[in-house]
């Protein structure tokens, strides 16, 4: 692994986007970029690969993609947090409030265990809401949360607080608008 790296200069900022005045830190470009994307996997192996955690939790749908090649380097299972309807048979879900309304997710039940360590994993972590969801869902289920994981975060967004309960863990932060 290239521990010189700079993450920074693999993620594109697209001004004014989804509208204006937003920065918006664009993901695709460190999956177009395989030094970049290896590295990401890299890091997150270093980060987990000593920690008792029994499972993955990726939440819909580029939380996935960060997910799934670290559920299969670490062989353990991937849950995917989906949202309603997207998932046939029982399921647990969580209702939760958003900036213009309400979503709800959902994980299969079949795929929690009681007593089990999960690593929630999203692409980036801004206000919070959808993986602290996610956390108080798993919990509700008997699993533990051992740490969140998100490539990016946004601290100047109320996420810490938000989640302040849990450990949350990013490669790259990025402190203003």
């Amino acid at each position: 692994m290239n521990e010189n790296f700079n993450l920074d200069d693999a993620i594109r900022k697209v001004e004014d986007f989804p509208k204006p005045g937003i920065l918006f830190y664009d993901i695709t470009s460190i999956l177009a970029n395989p030094e970049a994307f290896t590295w990401c996997i890299d890091k997150m192996v270093e980060l987990y690969s000593d920690k008792h955690i029994d499972a993955i939790a990726g939440i819909e749908a580029r939380g996935f993609l960060f997910a799934a090649p670290l559920a299969e380097r670490l062989q353990i299972p991937l849950i995917l947090v989906r949202k309603k309807g997207k998932l046939p048979g029982e399921t647990y879900e969580k209702r939760f409030e958003l900036e213009y309304g309400e979503d709800v997710i959902q994980i299969h039940k079949a795929d929690v265990k009681a007593g089990e360590n999960v690593l929630i994993i999203d692409d980036l972590i801004a206000t919070g809401g959808t993986v602290k969801a996610a956390a108080e869902m798993f919990a509700e289920a008997g699993a533990t949360v051992h740490d969140i994981f998100c490539t990016i975060g946004l601290p100047f967004l109320p996420y810490k607080e938000i989640l302040k309960d849990y450990s949350v863990t990013t490669l790259i932060e990025y402190d203003s608008e």
